[in-house]
């Protein structure tokens, strides 16, 4: 049976918690934040947890994580 390969694009965008939980970076935070009220800026600083469909073909793609 062949290796099996990991997605290197997905590794750089998604990072697994110990609990195998893909997390990922908060959109639209790149510029223009100065509009958005404080709520909103303290938000994107955290990581997102990634839908139930996204995870499972997140890990598929990360076998070795």
């Amino acid at each position: 049976m062949p290796k099996m390969k990991t997605r290197k694009a997905v590794v750089k965008k998604v990072r697994l918690t110990k609990r195998r939980k893909a997390m990922r970076r908060y959109t639209n935070q790149n510029h223009f934040n100065a509009k958005d009220s404080g709520k909103q800026g303290r938000a994107k600083r955290r990581d997102r947890r990634l839908t139930k469909t996204d995870e499972k073909n997140v890990l598929r793609a990360m076998p070795h994580a």
